[in-house]
């Protein structure tokens, strides 16, 4: 109905080219509005390019030059034209990523205006499949669909938030049926179904608690076929992701790879769009090529992490191309080049994650794995990654780990005789306070982990410190804070500079305009530095 609807629409505007038409439609009544029409791609058109694996804005640009659909060659397929509708045999779940955490009295309700700074998009064989890689996709330390004991509150099932569909997850737990949440909600009963079926599993894994190696392969095979993850089966079952890992080799379950074709498997596809999947029997393309060098993508857009990693991932992949490396590339966020089939020779749309990675790199056997480009998310998995027996290319994940371990950073700093503001971390809001009394505020206050600044804060006093501390995570031995002293009155200084093993080869000093305080992602920087002398800038040289 709505199709004919469009088609009608289309021509009666004489469209050329891409359009997109947005639809508000009662699913009992089957009555529709029409909300509006733009005769231009939009911000879906991207995610309905690589959901389809159908090039929109290449083949808009044909069009508006005259050159007529049925002369186009589908660049898939390469035997097919592009006069066609694509045809899907897999299904795509699309999640938004909001950081409504970063912003003080904002409300976390989602509506008609958008609040989301990225997304992800995920493709599996299953529903269940696709939202359980979705939900890993927006935020690497979920585990999947699933409430870790969140406390329910029906008036925020009511209302769309960003964290409403955990909330649904444990009111499944609970013991919450299809009707009740489809009453509550308004999500379609299908879908409810789907999740349900989530953690009806999720029972079945955790009856195995403490015994792994009595798990049968059959419910093993069943949990990776609706998108549990190996970290989320060792949650249930009191294991580690490793040991999992290696119950699942022992069994010979691994993912298959599987084309994004357009066709549905109807013609054949010379496509190197590929995605892995638990729900399949044989692989769609050769394996075990060797040869290649697989780089890491960044994932979802967030505050302090975008397009500047997708520059970074398609910069690396065109020199080794050009250098006569085939390319893999690993990347989940649909609003990336690094995520155009035709930007490397393999792109796999998946989860960073170790778990995934690491199947890549034995079905692909590569020589090697490069995780620099990627920002922040790539790193985190550099060590593991290194320890099975990857490849990992550039910087030692040992000297990785160095730098990024606080403890272990701040032993060098001190090794070298170059100063660090005093710092510890806590676990506990006595020693919290006693320590900025020993130091003297103010005090900069964070997690022990955090990215591009999160939950950070400068506490001036007393009661700013434990007005933070009550509102953070709950502080124990599991969720540590780090306190150090803050330098009023600092100029900030970056210095970016590219190495080679151990050397500075090129480096760029930038001047914050704004002093020390400020995050380097929203401060003003001046390049080359102009408020700095001759031994201060030497000084910086020296450091790095």
């Amino acid at each position: 109905m709505l199709r004919s609807v469009a088609i009608k629409v289309v021509r009666h505007l004489g469209v050329v080219g891409e359009c997109n038409i947005q639809y508000a439609l009662n699913p009992q009544s089957q009555q529709y509005y029409i909300i509006e029409v733009n005769a231009r791609l939009s911000r879906s058109s991207a995610l309905a390019s690589k959901a389809t694996g159908y090039p929109l804005a290449y083949i808009a640009a044909k069009l508006a030059l005259l050159y007529p659909l049925p002369e186009l060659k589908n660049k898939v397929t390469n035997e097919t034209t592009a006069c066609f509708e694509p045809s899907l045999d897999y299904c795509v779940v699309k999640i938004p990523r909001w950081d409504l955490g970063k912003f003080h009295h904002v409300s976390k309700k989602i509506g008609s205006s958008m609040k989301s700074i990225g997304e992800v998009m995920s493709i599996g064989r299953t529903f269940e499949e696709a939202l359980q890689k979705a939900l890993r996709m927006v935020e690497s330390s979920t585990l999947g669909f699933y409430g870790d004991n969140c406390v329910v509150n029906e008036e925020e099932l009511r209302n769309p938030s960003d964290k409403r569909i955990f909330m649904i997850a444990q009111a499944i737990s609970n013991g919450y049926n299809v009707n009740e949440l489809n009453s509550l909600t308004n999500i379609d009963r299908w879908f409810l179904m789907k999740m349900q079926n989530i953690i009806v599993h999720q029972r079945n894994l955790e009856s195995y608690r403490s015994r792994l190696n009595s798990l049968p392969r059959s419910l093993l095979l069943a949990a990776k076929q609706l998108g549990f993850s190996d970290k989320q089966i060792a949650h249930f079952v009191g294991s580690t992701e490793i040991a999992v890992r290696g119950v699942r080799h022992s069994f010979a379950l691994q993912p298959r790879v599987k084309q994004i074709d357009t066709v549905a498997a109807e013609y054949p596809a010379e496509t190197n769009y590929l995605y892995l999947t638990y729900n399949a029997c044989e692989d769609d393309v050769s394996l075990h090529q060797g040869g290649a060098h697989m780089v890491l993508g960044s994932g979802v857009y967030r505050i302090g992490s975008s397009v500047e990693f997708d520059w970074c991932a398609v910069g690396c992949t065109q020199e080794l191309r050009k250098l006569g490396y085939k390319t893999i590339m690993v990347n989940y966020n649909p609003e990336t080049v690094s995520t155009d089939y035709d930007v490397c020779d393999r792109l796999y749309f998946e989860e960073i994650s170790f778990e995934v990675v690491m199947d890549v790199y034995e079905l692909e056997s590569p020589d090697g794995v490069i995780v620099s480009m990627g920002g922040q998310l790539p790193n985190n998995i550099a060590l593991l990654l290194h320890r099975a027996g990857a490849n990992v290319l550039g910087t030692r994940p040992s000297m990785i780990d160095s730098a990024e371990n606080r403890f272990k950073f701040s032993r060098m700093l001190d090794w070298m005789n170059i100063a660090q503001p005093k710092w510890k971390e806590l676990t506990d809001l006595e020693s919290v306070t006693e320590f900025a009394a020993q130091v003297g505020y103010p005090v900069l206050v964070r997690p022990s982990y955090v990215l591009s600044g999160a939950a950070m804060s400068i506490c001036h006093r007393d009661d700013e410190l434990k007005e933070y501390l009550g509102k953070a995570a709950a502080l124990s031995p599991d969720h540590p804070v780090v306190i150090s002293k803050f330098i009023m009155q600092a100029k900030e200084i970056d210095v970016d500079a590219v190495a080679c093993n151990g050397e500075v080869l090129v480096m760029a000093i930038s001047e914050h305009v704004e002093n020390a305080g400020v995050h380097s992602g929203d401060a003003t920087l001046v390049l080359p530095p102009q408020d700095m002398n001759e031994e201060n800038a030497h000084q910086d040289k020296k450091s790095v």
